[in-house]
């Protein structure tokens, strides 16, 4: 007889996200996740010690997939900073349990702004939106801070299901705050 396949670690934590997208963070523990992986709870509870560290470790991966779905723009959008922020909305939409598991569920690691814009998920957003606007990484940051507040609050909202998703309406809004936040940096330098 075959011995049976060994649970590993990243199994364990793709079920604990996929539980997480399906149902909410709220729906991570060692008997959801083991019936996910076809299995009893001992695996779980031998790679976690606690469903916390499990939650934590799905959150990584959540955060990871989240940077990855922001930078998938596509190639016919010009404005890398307008296809980012309906991206992040586009979450929002599509992945309301996973917007909320990662911005709604008090995991986040970071306390602050200043910790948010610094934080080694957001160097890619950063990047693209430095070499797109030409402007130092300062200024860029100021710009995104405007930006992230703005499309945070649209996405919020979306997600919590209090308003309709109108993609038209939302690219509008977007290159308006974006204009406006590029201007007010542009005026503060002279």
């Amino acid at each position: 007889m075959p011995p049976k396949p060994k649970i590993t670690r990243d199994m364990i934590i793709d079920a604990a996200f996929e539980v997480a997208r399906k149902t909410g963070v709220e729906n991570i523990n060692a008997r959801t996740v083991s019936k996910k992986l076809n299995c009893s709870t001992q695996p779980v509870m031998y790679h976690f010690a606690t469903i916390e560290e499990l939650k934590k470790a799905a959150y990584k991966k959540t955060g990871d997939y989240h940077t990855e779905y922001l930078m998938n723009i596509p190639e016919t959008q010009e404005d890398i900073m307008l296809g980012i922020g309906v991206n992040y909305i586009r979450f929002a939409v599509e992945e309301p349990y996973l917007f909320r598991f990662l911005f709604q569920s008090g995991f986040a690691v970071e306390n602050s702004l200043l910790e948010m814009i610094n934080s080694e998920e957001l160097i890619p957003v950063i990047s693209a939106m430095q070499e797109e606007m030409d402007m130092n990484i300062e200024q860029t940051k100021e710009v995104f801070i405007t930006l992230a507040m703005f499309v945070h609050g649209y996405a919020s909202i979306i997600a919590n299901n209090s308003l309709e998703y109108d993609e038209k309406l939302i690219e509008k809004h977007l290159e308006r705050v974006g204009t406006g936040a590029i201007l007010a940096i542009q005026e503060e330098i002279k």
